[in-house]
């Protein structure tokens, strides 16, 4: 009778599982939590990995992010002036390594439309090309609202094959813009490439006291550029330092303030920072060098 009870044991486990893998097939499931509920089930009895669970759960992410979760902000958006020479143009293009650019008339909220980096290759290759116009080569710039859904977004870029789309708010003023590298990353994780492995250390200004810095910046780095003292062993990185602050995994957007300084998420994924957007309320050394 000993061993009755055991198998009588596994065999209510086993038609428990049963009995929920039937409910999946009988009846549809009531909302996006029931669904994340089977994917980590699969991934605890092996069906799928680890790797493989993150992906689809990335999708259930993305379909209910709006465009405006996902974007570059304006103050992080490279752009180029309409007006630009071959030779201002040059330098820009080299520093932040795109493939795409918005063109700007006077600011950012007159986009005249987006350069592709390899339609200006003719001009730098041939110099019997003496004649320069940005204005021929643009192609039209897509417009989108912040409230647009990522997952129709993805959609539009793949059946229209386009690449980038502007945000804008209400009122029509730019807000940022996203790539379809971003929802893809929203999916499967960072997509790093040799210009990212490059600059992961990098700090970078992008107006008089913000600055974009990478989480894998070493902490001693970030303390001599902003003169502040957080403890090499507490984190080997300033994104350590700011997640043990946080005490979770931050989502892009939220923000903290340590040392006087405003750090806000700019990219993250479900493992680790990426990016953070640091604001100083006062000039720091790098400010004053530049």
């Amino acid at each position: 009778m000993s061993d009755d009870n055991p198998h009588s044991s596994r065999g209510s486990a086993g038609k428990s599982w049963l009995e929920r893998i039937a409910s999946i097939f009988t009846a549809e499931p009531q909302d996006i939590s029931d669904l994340q509920d089977i994917i980590a089930e699969a991934e605890v009895r092996n069906l799928i990995d680890n790797d493989t669970k993150g992906m689809l759960d990335g999708v259930l992410d993305v379909s209910n992010m709006r465009a405006r979760d996902i974007m570059i902000p304006r103050s992080q958006m490279a752009t180029v002036d309409i007006d630009h020479s071959i030779e201002q143009l040059l330098p820009i293009l080299n520093e932040n390594n795109h493939s795409r650019y918005p063109i700007v008339n006077e600011d950012k909220d007159h986009i005249e439309g987006i350069l592709l980096v390899k339609d200006i290759l003719q001009y730098t290759l041939d110099p019997n090309k003496s004649d320069w116009n940005l204005r021929d080569l643009l192609r039209p710039a897509v417009i989108i609202p912040e409230s647009k859904r990522v997952d129709a977004l993805l959609k539009e870029f793949r059946q229209k094959r386009y690449h980038m789309a502007i945000v804008v708010d209400e009122y029509g003023g730019v807000s940022g813009l996203v790539t379809i590298e971003d929802i893809l990353e929203q999916i499967v994780g960072e997509i790093e490439d040799e210009h990212d492995l490059e600059e992961e250390h990098d700090i970078k200004r992008m107006a008089s006291h913000v600055f974009k810095v990478s989480a894998l910046t070493p902490v001693d780095e970030f303390n001599d550029t902003f003169e502040t003292s957080f403890d090499e062993e507490d984190a080997d990185t300033i994104g350590g330092i700011v997640l043990h602050a946080f005490g979770h995994m931050p989502e892009k957007g939220e923000s903290i303030e340590l040392q006087g300084l405003t750090f806000k998420v700019s990219k993250s994924n479900s493992r680790r920072l990426v990016q953070l957007q640091v604001t100083c309320a006062r000039e720091t050394n790098s400010e004053e060098e530049s």
